[in-house]
């Protein structure tokens, strides 16, 4: 490993035990960045929480939230929503933002699908839908959107703590708080249990990944945008080093998806290296390989590979010169690529070709 990667690293993790949390995440930042110390320099207070910065910085994207009061049950299923909660499970709690597409009038109410969206390091559920446009998408199909947020006071930059064992496991942990908050909307939106589906970006990519991993029996399919495989890591200094060089050779072989699965990932992406993505689908057999490009020709290629023993059906589409961003998003959001394609209509597409029990 690079020696100032190295001493960088093992600054943070002395900074962060003595507590000077706002030292150390400036020095995780330099670390992910390549870059030399400055000769003297204070980060900016930062609230006293959990400071292990697990993404790069993202602008913020100051927007107005939309408020809708929940409508009459007799007109839910013909009013569009837009709103916002709070869910609590095992001691921690979540603020979310959910999407409902109005049903067609004169129809009686049917199940519908859900799709759960995680979102990256410093974004929120507001940002992460403008810049996914999963809404848009999700609208044309009737599908209901679910945007759980991570509370600061879980991580000082909002990342979901997929690098954590205590998170890693099914019952315990962040993932036992969202799979509950997904049981709960699906009870009361009367969501079709076949057809729930998680998918991520980054940190949020990791624990979608995870979920899908401990709870195959709940998402019938997963998405990994930018994302890490899951138990690719278990503290700080294994999740900086997966996100740098990849994962050893070792978690590689363990890591693999038993839903089916969805990847996309820039190959010129320098926060979470490109051979994460390819993790997630290690081991399966490698189909059909297309070479495209999208509206805008940013090219792609795109591997299937069919499913087998003890795994579903998955594809990896490697976004050629493209970063950390959601290609094909918006630019009203943060960590985006609209010139790409459209990873959010693609997820989807995806995903209504899985239920759980069958495709």
């Amino acid at each position: 490993m690079n020696p100032l990667l190295t001493g960088l690293m093992s600054k943070a993790a002395h900074l962060t035990r003595s507590g000077r949390l706002a030292e150390a995440t400036e020095a995780i930042q330099r670390a992910l960045r390549g870059a030399a110390e400055p000769p003297s320099s204070v980060a900016p207070a930062m609230p006293s929480c959990d400071a292990e910065v697990i993404d790069v910085e993202a602008r913020v994207i100051e927007r107005e939230r939309p408020m809708r009061s929940q409508p009459d049950p007799e007109q839910a299923d013909r009013t569009e929503r837009w709103i916002r909660g709070s869910f609590s499970h095992q001691g921690r709690t979540a603020n979310f933002m959910l999407f409902v597409p109005a049903g067609a009038a004169g129809e009686a109410p049917a199940p519908r699908p859900l799709v759960v969206m995680l979102h990256g390091c410093t974004q929120d559920a507001a940002d992460f839908a403008a810049g996914t446009r999963m809404n848009e998408h999700a609208r044309e199909c009737g599908a209901i959107v679910l945007y759980p947020e991570q509370a600061q006071h879980a991580h000082g930059q909002k990342c979901w703590n997929w690098f954590k064992t205590p998170h890693q496991q099914r019952g315990r942990g962040e993932p036992a708080l969202l799979a509950a908050l997904t049981e709960h909307i699906a009870e009361q939106e009367q969501v079709d249990r076949a057809r729930i589906y998680v998918a991520g970006l980054s940190a949020g990519g990791a624990m979608a990944h995870t979920l899908g991993h401990c709870y195959p029996d709940l998402y019938a399919a997963v998405g990994v945008h930018s994302g890490l495989p899951h138990g690719v890591a278990n503290d700080l200094m294994s999740a900086l080093n997966a996100m740098r060089s990849g994962p050893s050779a070792a978690r590689r072989e363990a890591a693999t998806a038993a839903p089916p699965t969805i990847v996309f990932h820039g190959d010129a992406d320098t926060t979470v290296h490109a051979s994460n993505g390819m993790a997630i689908v290690a081991g399966a057999v490698p189909g059909a390989v297309s070479e495209g490009r999208s509206a805008s020709g940013r090219r792609f290629t795109r591997t299937v590979y069919p499913a087998s023993a003890g795994r579903g059906d998955a594809e990896h589409w490697r976004l050629h010169a493209a970063g950390h961003a959601w290609s094909g998003g918006s630019a009203q959001g943060s960590y985006t690529q609209p010139e790409g394609v459209d990873a959010s209509r693609e997820m989807l597409r995806f995903f209504r070709a899985h239920r759980l029990g069958g495709a």
